[in-house]
């Protein structure tokens, strides 16, 4: 009788756990970590300071409302995060009763009651559920300030769930309130974070024209810029060396045709556990292909529709080269002589250099294949070829479970 092979219960978990680590510190790849400093949006953090400075020297005279729009990605909430931890800390020191409150509308539902009460339930904790409208509840916030000396700034992070369900009414109310209350301290600032801009066409005129007045758009990073974000978290969350300058550059090309930060750092993240999970002591290009299948699953049949027999074979050849390699890109050299050989296992004419570029060029708008030109390193000038979507294992088994062979 054999033994029972059968791994005992928690045996896996306590190995996993025992095994060594190339993270350091995790905490600066969690997307909830806030930087001491922000890459790339420092003029903007500077920008914001200059808008809210009449909170600091002259409290209660102005009450500024600044409008932020960008894309996922591109540092909206890490940006307002960072401007209200910094001005909450300079307005202790100068003695003045600030605070900031950072609200995401989508886990209120876009309801501007439901997020006026947990503000109001902050400085009340016995503060009543129900009897008021959001209109009530903000001239009752406004009393709770002015009995307590207290100026506020409301970010409304994802503010585009909120005018999605409520209009025009819960912004106007918010932006228009202090002005009916006249002769009294205006203590509520705003900053209105909205992914599309085109949202404010929903607003009233009155509305729009006021947002509009401090507007701050932030533009998706370039792939140099990612690099830098990544490379700051790199170097305090993984032990050094473990994470080289090319793995990192191929991350930013990966998630540079979104400008997207999270992306990018969630990438960086996931592709070392996998290489933990395996037990390697750095971080590889597979590591990260395989990341971004479990991130961003891309290997859809609605893609292998629009291939024809000789896209296919190049995408195998390539696949398989760089599964061979373990490197990043293969040059288009390899990725033809791997394109031939694929050719003849399933007896099919290879094509001339000219239309095999095409089906590159047809690959790349895909996404399927990224291309960039030749570096430090390559003999004379080539074409570089890369898998920024899927592992090339997963590519090669997509392929080979797909492709017929003639008999």
């Amino acid at each position: 009788m054999q033994k029972n092979s059968l791994i005992a219960p928690g045996e896996i978990v306590r190995e996993a756990l025992s095994k060594p680590t190339i993270f350091k510190n995790e905490e600066p790849l969690s997307l909830e970590w806030l930087p001491t400093r922000l890459p790339h949006r420092e003029t903007q953090l500077r920008f914001l300071a200059e808008l809210f400075r009449s909170v600091i020297d002259k409290p209660g005279t102005t009450s500024p409302k600044v409008l932020i729009s960008g894309d996922i990605g591109t540092g909206k909430t890490v940006l307002t995060q960072r401007f209200g931890t910094d001005m909450q800390r300079t307005a202790k020191t100068l003695k003045v009763n600030l605070q900031y409150i950072h609200v995401n509308c989508r886990e209120f539902r876009g309801s501007l009651f439901m997020i006026l009460k947990q503000i109001l339930q902050k400085f009340t904790p016995q503060f009543p559920q129900r009897g008021f409208s959001s209109e009530e509840l903000l001239h009752i916030l406004l009393d709770q300030l002015e009995t307590k000396n207290l100026h506020i700034i409301l970010t409304l992070d994802e503010a585009d769930v909120l005018i999605a369900a409520e209009g025009s009414t819960s912004l106007y109310n918010l932006t228009r309130i202090q002005e009916e209350r006249p002769g009294r301290p205006v203590r509520l600032s705003l900053i209105i974070v909205l992914r599309e801009i085109e949202k404010l066409k929903d607003l009233d005129r009155s509305t729009q024209s006021t947002l509009q007045r401090n507007l701050i758009r932030l533009d998706r990073y370039s792939t140099s810029q990612l690099e830098s974000i990544l490379r700051e978290r790199v170097e305090l969350s993984f032990k050094e060396g473990t994470i080289s300058e090319e793995v990192m550059s191929f991350v930013a090309d990966m998630a540079a045709s979104a400008g997207d930060a999270r992306y990018a750092i969630e990438l960086v993240w996931r592709a070392g556990k996998y290489a933990d999970t395996e037990g390697s002591k750095e971080v590889r290009p597979e590591h990260v292909r395989t990341a971004a299948q479990s991130v961003y699953p891309v290997m859809r049949t609605d893609y292998a529709q629009h291939l024809n027999i000789h896209e296919k074979l190049f995408l195998l050849g390539l696949a398989r080269a760089l599964e061979r390699t373990q490197e990043t890109y293969a040059s288009m050299g390899d990725a033809e002589i791997a394109y031939k050989m694929a050719c003849e296992e399933y007896k099919e004419e290879p094509r001339a250099h000219t239309q095999v570029w095409k089906y590159v060029q047809n690959l790349g708008a895909t996404g399927i294949v990224s291309t960039q030109p030749s570096t430090a390193g390559f003999r004379g000038k080539t074409t570089l070829l890369g898998l920024p979507t899927a592992p090339a294992s997963a590519i090669r088994r997509w392929l080979e479970s797909s492709l017929v062979r003639r008999p």
